[in-house]
C-alpha cells in the first residue's frame, strides 16, 4: 500500500465505497452479458427515502441516559445505514425496498464503560444489541433474530476510534474497535509502523470487525491473519468487563483471546485490541507468474508454504479466473495471460526483498512457473480495492454475483475445488442460469490453503432465493468434503447450521454455556454464530 492507496470512507447503504471511485461497465461487457441471457431488472433499485421502516420500538430517552441524547438516533437514514451487511442478498433485499431487519435505534457510546452500561440497560429493557463497526459482514452477521425482544439496538462503535497507545519497543499498538483500518494504518505510518492487514473490505472495515470475524488480509503469507496479530483485548458484556492478554504468550490456562476472536458479537463487544505491528517496509514489489494449470500452480505454492521462502503475498487464480482477469478490473472482460496466474509480493528492506524474490524465483521456475514481470503484479495490487466496485453495476445490469470461501488441507484441495464448483454449477443451472464459477487460492499455510470462489450468472425473478439455493448446495459440498465452512468471512447466520455440523453438538453446547455466563439474557447478536437458546 502507498499513501495514494488510502481511500476515503463515504458510504451508501447499497453502493460500495468512495463515490469518486464508483464505476460503470464498459459497452463490450454489456453486450457480452446480453449474449449470456443477462437482462436488466424491470425494477430499478429502490430510492432510499422511499424504503419504509417500522416505527421505533425502543425507549430513546432510556438509552440517552447512558450515552447522551446527541448519541442516540432513530432517524430513517441512520437506521437504514445500519441495516444488515454487505452480502449480495443483503444488498438485493435493500434494493427491493426491504429493510425489515433495520434496528429501532442506533446508539454511539463514547467509552468502554458506556458500552458496558449500555449493555446492562438493554438487558433490563429486553433489547437485542447488534455490535456494529464497519458493517462489512457478508454472512448475515448483522441481522439478529428479533423474536422475543422488545426492540433491536445497533451499537455503533465509531466514536471509539483512537489509537490508545503505541509501544515502539515491544512493537505493539492498542487500537479501539471503531477505528477504521484505513485510519489505523495512517496513524501507524506516522510512527514508521504498519499493521500489514489489508483485506478486500479495507475501505469500510474496522478494527473490531477484524477481530470479531478473524479477518485475513492480502498479505497474510507475510504478516499472518488478524487473529495472529492480537496479543490482548478488552470485551464488554452485560455482566461487566473481560480483559485478556497480559503477555505475548502464557501457560496460564486456555487462551481466552482465542475464545473472543471470531465470536462475532455473540459473547460481548470488543472495545479495544492490542496488536503486533511491524516497521513500515522500505520497498514493495509485486509480480505475476504463469503456470500451465491449477494443479501445477498449487503444488508450487505448497512448496513455498512448506519449505520456504515465503513471499509477503502469495495467491493463485484458476484457469477461469485467470481468463476473466480479475487481477485488473479495467480489463475484466479482456482476458488474462492464459493458464493460471499467481501473484507474489515482497515487502521489507531492499536487501530483504531482493534476496527473497531471487529465492522464490528459483523455486517457482523449477516448479514449472513462468515469470511475467512486475506489470501483472502491480495491476493486481492497484486493482485489488477497485474490484468490489464492479458488484454494483453488475447487479444493476441483472447479474447475480457473489463470493464464498473455505479452507482445507493440501491433500484435499483439488477435490474440494471440484466439489464446490460442481455444486454451484449444478444448483444454478437447474434454475436456468448457468454460472461462471471462478476460484483462487487466497491464503496459504504449511498444512493447507483457503479457496475463494466468485460466482456470476443471470438473475432470476427471485435472485435472493436463487442464491440461497446455490449457497446451500455449496455449504453441503464443503461439509461433505470435510473442509471448514469459512476461512475468514465468519459464521453469521448463513453458516450457522453448517458450522454446528462441523464442530458437533458438544462444542455448540460448550460455547452456548459460555454465552449464558457472559450474556445471560441472550441479547447479544441473537441467532448469529450460535442458535438461540430454547425458552
Amino acid at each position: 500500500m502507498t499513501e495514494a492507496d488510502l481511500p476515503r470512507t463515504d458510504f451508501h447503504p447499497y453502493r460500495w465505497g468512495d463515490p469518486a471511485h464508483r464505476t460503470t461497465l464498459p459497452a463490450a461487457a454489456t453486450e457480452t452479458l446480453a449474449a449470456f441471457g443477462v437482462r436488466t431488472p424491470e425494477q430499478p433499485p429502490a430510492e432510499l427515502a422511499a424504503i419504509p421502516l417500522a416505527e421505533p420500538a425502543v425507549d430513546l430517552a432510556a438509552l440517552a441516559e447512558v450515552v447522551g441524547a446527541a448519541h442516540v438516533s432513530a432517524d430513517h437514514d441512520t437506521r437504514l445505514a445500519h441495516t444488515r451487511g454487505w452480502s449480495t442478498p443483503d444488498l438485493l433485499r435493500l434494493r427491493a425496498g426491504d429493510a425489515s431487519d433495520a434496528p429501532d435505534a442506533v446508539v454511539l457510546p463514547g467509552s468502554h464503560q458506556e458500552v458496558v452500561d449500555l449493555l446492562a440497560r438493554c438487558e433490563q429493557l429486553n433489547y437485542a444489541v447488534v455490535p456494529f463497526a464497519g458493517g462489512t459482514s457478508v454472512v448475515g452477521g448483522l441481522a439478529p433474530e428479533r423474536a422475543g425482544f422488545a426492540g433491536v439496538v445497533a451499537l455503533d462503535l465509531k466514536r471509539l476510534d483512537a489509537v490508545l497507545a503505541v509501544d515502539e519497543v515491544s512493537r505493539t499498538a492498542t487500537l479501539q474497535a471503531g477505528l477504521r483500518g484505513v485510519e489505523a494504518e495512517r496513524q501507524l505510518r506516522e510512527k514508521g509502523l504498519t499493521l500489514g492487514h489489508f483485506p478486500q473490505s479495507y475501505e469500510g472495515a474496522s478494527i473490531g470487525g477484524y477481530a470479531a470475524a478473524r479477518s485475513a488480509g492480502q498479505s497474510s503469507a507475510g504478516y499472518g491473519r488478524f487473529d495472529d496479530m492480537v496479543v490482548g483485548l478488552v470485551l464488554a458484556t452485560p455482566r461487566g468487563t473481560l480483559t485478556s492478554g497480559t503477555a505475548p504468550k502464557s501457560a496460564a490456562g486456555p487462551d481466552l483471546r482465542q475464545l473472543v476472536l471470531g465470536s462475532e458479537g455473540a459473547l460481548g463487544v470488543i472495545t479495544s485490541v492490542t496488536v503486533r505491528v511491524r516497521p513500515l517496509p522500505a520497498e514493495r514489489v509485486f509480480e505475476g507468474w504463469r503456470f500451465p494449470d491449477f494443479a501445477t500452480g498449487a503444488a508450487a505454492l505448497r512448496r513455498l508454504a512448506q519449505d520456504g521462502p515465503m513471499p509477503t503475498v502469495l495467491r493463485l487464480s484458476d484457469e477461469a479466473e485467470t481468463s476473466v482477469n480479475l487481477a485488473d478490473p479495467a480489463a475484466m472482460f479482456g482476458g488474462g495471460p492464459g493458464g493460471c496466474m499467481a501473484v507474489t509480493g515482497y515487502e521489507g528492506t531492499a536487501a530483504e526483498v531482493a534476496a527473497r524474490r531471487a529465492a522464490v524465483t528459483e523455486v517457482l521456475t523449477a516448479a514449472g512457473g513462468q515469470a511475467l514481470g512486475t506489470e501483472p503484479g502491480e495491476a493486481w495490487r492497484t486493482g485489488r480495492f477497485r474490484a468490489p466496485y464492479l458488484r454494483d453495476p453488475l447487479l444493476d445490469a441483472g447479474v447475480l454475483i457473489e463470493t464464498l470461501e473455505t479452507v482445507t488441507f493440501w491433500s484435499n484441495l483439488s477435490a474440494l475445488r471440484t466439489a464446490v464448483t460442481e455444486a454451484l454449477s449444478t444448483a444454478l443451472t437447474a434454475q436456468g442460469t448457468p454460472p461462471l464459477v471462478l476460484c483462487h487460492i487466497s491464503h496459504v499455510y504449511e498444512t493447507g490453503a483457503s479457496l475463494y470462489f466468485t460466482v456470476a450468472c443471470a438473475q432470476t425473478e427471485d435472485p435472493v432465493g436463487q442464491w440461497q439455493q446455490a449457497k446451500q448446495a455449496a455449504n453441503a459440498a464443503i461439509r461433505a468434503a470435510g473442509a471448514a465452512i469459512t476461512h475468514h468471512h465468519g459464521v453469521g447466520t448463513d453458516h450457522r447450521a453448517t458450522y454446528a455440523e462441523e464442530v458437533g453438538p458438544l462444542a455448540i453446547e460448550a460455547l452456548s454455556a459460555v454465552k449464558a455466563v457472559l450474556d445471560p439474557a441472550g441479547i447479544l447478536n441473537p441467532g448469529v454464530l450460535l442458535p438461540r437458546a430454547e425458552g
